[in-house]
């Protein structure tokens, strides 16, 4: 065999010893955290209310084929 297989086997070899020992780094620093709280998603505060007038503001719009109406309002 010669030299150059050999050391691409052993770059090959090394790249995969180093592929796992970062994965099983990554896993255990993962589980190693504690957990902090609600995730974000839980700490998300309710819908907001439409703004008064909205009812008139949406009612130039065209609804499509389902019946449904796509409107923007801007608010301060």
């Amino acid at each position: 065999m010669s030299d150059r297989r050999r050391s691409w086997r052993r770059a090959l070899v090394v790249w995969a010893a180093l592929v796992v020992v970062a994965g099983g780094l990554t896993i255990w620093l993962r589980d190693s955290e504690e957990p902090s709280g609600p995730y974000v998603w839980e700490r998300a505060s309710p819908t907001p209310s439409l703004p008064e007038g909205w009812e008139t503001a949406c009612s130039r719009s065209t609804p499509d084929d389902k019946g449904r109406t796509l409107c923007f309002f801007r608010s301060r």
